[in-house]
């Protein structure tokens, strides 16, 4: 169906929209009407139906199917071919050299390239072509017929008349010839050369005659001859074969003309419903598409198909198309255990309870008891009181409390949480605590907004806390740096066998013994004997 919008619904309303547009598709409701009043074919696809959001359909319509964008500007006219719009009479600055016009250059001239060209001739000076443009659209680009004169056909076709004309009249004068020769030469020729010259006569009028005969084609076609060609691309069979349905046969949608009677879809050929229910059923031939779906073996093969779906949704291994035998099979033996437990089931009952059916009937004055229970009807026959109505009960469990919970869970909602309404907990499993429990949550919640409020007035902004490094691993020395001249040079010879053993290879130890720890003689030694790449007395130091 066309959906006008895309809108939320309920399981509820969504099974009835399935089953309105399945009664659509039978016949047995009447089809849909877009804003024209036109009606909307149930058998179109909901992808082709639907209307797209961004155009805010408010009723069923198809208009999205047509060719709603229309350019205006788009024009079918074309280019108007050897049209010219003025002659020069001498050359003009910018013209094409070759032949003059001022509408092309040189390059895109058509002209035979002349000799001397128009520029330096200044004679025979080309007429301006007209230029025109048009905004076309993407079929007008495409069209290739778009431009073309049906008037030049015209042409062709008097050709054509011309050439059969003069056939014609060719064909009167070789006739004319042959009956003049005939007639000369009846008298003086001998009978046997007068058989032969008939019959070479007969064969040139049948060849004179081949071009006048029309021969119609409608009796020439057989179509019941029966062509099968079987070696094709596709390994089907082409040609025409004929149709074995009897033509005294009725067709099924012509037994009732009414328009209200069994839907015919002619995509799929059929008809579902009855087309005359109310004819005898000894005197009718047809009686709906139904009729054998449900009866026969068609009903069989129905409840084998739900009974092999049902077993492997179960868990069993059991598939009807991979293997039909084996699921025939089981179908028949589930129908004899069925059977059993029936009988089984109705046996241990009557031994538990008895069969009152079995025993002496019951007197007349229980049967026809009555009661003091009183029930109003309408003239319809309707009940209007005395009889509640069932309420219709869920496959869930209802009005089921645990943990000593007065509510169910879900009756209670806040925050974006579900909970429970008699302690307005949101944890599922929560014991109960009542009363009780809602007033300690109560002052919890204004214990922690108190808190809140009072950190943050009292909250001061920390101050900025300055990063001490040690100096040993700064850049720059402290001017209160005090250093220890024996460990200094102690480090400096150090740092000197160091040095000495990172040039040499030969000379570095097998074990490498690594301190963290750097004293400020060290960091100090190291700075000494440190090379610095912008030092104009490097080379020195070395």
């Amino acid at each position: 169906m066309a959906t006008a919008s895309v809108a939320f619904k309920s399981r509820e309303d969504h099974r009835k929209q399935i089953e309105l547009e399945e009664a659509r598709k039978a016949g047995l409701a009447p089809a849909e009407v877009d804003e024209d009043g036109k009606e909307i074919n149930p058998h179109i696809p909901q992808y082709m139906s639907s209307a797209p959001w961004y155009l805010n359909a408010e009723r069923p319509s198809l208009k999205h199917q047509r060719k709603w964008k229309s350019d205006p500007n788009y024009t079918k006219s074309w280019y108007d071919r050897g049209a010219k719009i003025f002659q020069a009479d001498k050359y003009r600055k910018g013209a094409c050299q070759n032949c003059g016009a001022m509408t092309h250059d040189s390059k895109a001239c058509m002209e035979r390239p002349r000799k001397v060209g128009a520029k330096y001739t200044n004679t025979h000076i080309a007429p301006d072509e007209k230029i025109e443009t048009f905004e076309l659209d993407y079929d007008g680009k495409r069209d290739r017929w778009n431009g073309y004169d049906a008037s030049s056909y015209a042409l062709v076709i008097e050709r054509y008349e011309a050439r059969d004309n003069a056939r014609r009249k060719y064909l009167k004068e070789q006739q004319l010839k042959k009956l003049e020769e005939k007639n000369n030469n009846q008298n003086g020729e001998d009978g046997e050369d007068g058989e032969e010259d008939d019959d070479e006569e007969e064969d040139d009028d049948d060849d004179l005659r081949v071009d006048e005969a029309k021969v119609d084609e409608s009796k020439q076609m057989d179509f019941a001859k029966v062509e099968k060609r079987v070696r094709t691309t596709g390994g089907g069979s082409t040609g025409t074969v004929r149709n074995l349905r009897i033509r005294e046969d009725t067709a099924k949608y012509l037994l009732n003309l009414d328009v209200n009677s069994a839907h015919y879809d002619p995509k799929t050929r059929s008809m579902r419903e009855d087309p005359l229910p109310d004819a005898d059923p000894n005197e009718k031939f047809y009686g709906g598409d139904n009729q054998y779906r449900n009866s026969g073996q068609a009903l069989e093969f129905k409840q084998l198909n739900i009974h092999a779906w049902e077993a492997f949704e179960k868990g069993q291994d059991i598939h009807m198309q991979s293997a039909p035998s084996q699921a025939e099979l089981l179908y028949k033996n589930y129908k004899v255990i069925k059977e059993k437990l029936k009988y089984q089931t109705k046996d241990t009952i009557l031994e538990r309870y008895g069969n009152a059916a079995a025993e002496e009937e019951l007197p007349r004055e229980l049967l026809l008891g009555q009661s003091e229970r009183e029930v109003e009807y309408d003239r319809a026959g309707r009940i209007i009181k005395g009889q509640e109505l069932a309420l219709p009960r869920s496959k869930y469990e209802e009005d089921v409390f645990i943990n000593n919970h007065t509510c169910v869970w879900g009756s209670w909602w806040k925050d974006h949480q579900w909970g429970y309404k008699c302690c307005k907990q949101t944890i599922r499993n929560s014991y109960c605590t009542g009363a009780a429990g809602i007033e300690a949550a109560e002052a919890v919640n204004e214990l922690m907004k108190s808190n809140i409020a009072r950190k943050g007035a009292t909250e001061d902004v920390a101050a900025p806390v300055e990063e001490k490094r040690l100096a040993t691993w700064g850049t720059d020395v402290p001017d209160d740096l005090e250093l220890d001249q024996k460990l200094l040079a102690e480090a400096l010879k150090k740092e000197d066998i160091r040095k000495r053993e990172e040039k040499d290879e030969r000379k570095r130890k097998y074990n490498v013994r690594w301190e963290d720890e750097v004293t400020a003689e060290e960091m100090e030694a190291y700075r000494m004997k440190k090379v610095h790449h912008d030092d104009p007395m490097k080379a020195f130091l070395s």
